[in-house]
């Protein structure tokens, strides 16, 4: 199963065990409160740029996952307003999908999982999960947004790999000063790495350009910029 992070209480959703549960609208985004970052698919790069620095960690298996950033310190979501509510234009749809989560049933099938501590989900308010036909619109929507999750997911993987067996990705890491005159020091992320992108020979930069992914590595490298932006955002909840 993917990385949870902030699920609590996972278990598999059937209409036998939960054919009264109801989803209502996310309003309150305090379960990713204490996340500063999180996984990201390539399909959100361009839109994800525009707001948030995207960065690169590298698992345990060494392979690497690009993420977004919304925090510089531990446990920390400067998108995450007092009351819950999110402070930005862009949610990530790692975070979006909440409190649903794909997992594989065995035989190739995409078993949908959930957060039974989620306060989104009720007996009482919101849309049926399940009605009299199986899986209600609401549903078949959730499941449509969960298998597109998973499919880009595949491609992210890909665009990783190549990123590395062209060794385009460098170890990075930044410092800033804040308001009240702490340092504030991230360390352990990866960039791609402009110089050797410029040198990199004209097959491989074609088969980039090709599949459309030379433009996430100029996303990426735009959305850097975003780091003074949370730079700022930090410093204005210092002075709070």
């Amino acid at each position: 199963m993917t990385d949870l992070i902030f699920y609590q209480k996972v278990a598999s959703l059937n209409k036998e065990n939960h054919g009264k549960l109801r989803l209502k609208p996310i309003k309150n985004f305090a379960f990713s409160a204490k996340t500063n970052s999180v996984p990201l698919v390539v399909g959100e790069f361009i839109d994800a740029a525009r707001e948030l620095p995207i960065l690169f960690v590298k698992g345990a298996d060494e392979s690497f996952l690009p993420v977004a950033l919304l925090g510089l310190r531990e446990a920390e979501n400067l998108f995450v307003k007092a009351d819950g509510r999110w402070a930005g234009r862009y949610l990530p749809a790692f975070i979006r999908r909440y409190p649903f989560v794909p997992a594989e049933a065995g035989d190739g099938q995409m078993l949908i999982c959930f957060d039974e501590n989620a306060e989104c989900l009720s007996e009482t308010e919101g849309d049926l999960l399940f009605d009299e036909n199986g899986l209600s619109p609401v549903l078949k929507n959730v499941m449509a947004l969960l298998q597109g999750y998973q499919d880009e997911a595949l491609r992210t993987q890909a665009f990783c790999k190549r990123l590395a067996d062209c060794n385009l990705l460098v170890e990075s890491n930044a410092q800033a000063r804040l308001g009240d005159g702490s340092d504030c020091r991230l360390s352990g992320f990866y960039v791609v790495d402009q110089n050797r992108l410029q040198v990199l020979d004209k097959e491989k930069i074609h088969a980039f350009f090709s599949s459309g992914e030379l433009s996430l590595i100029y996303a990426h490298l735009h959305s850097l910029g975003n780091l003074q932006h949370l730079v700022e955002k930090l410093t204005a909840h210092v002075g709070h």
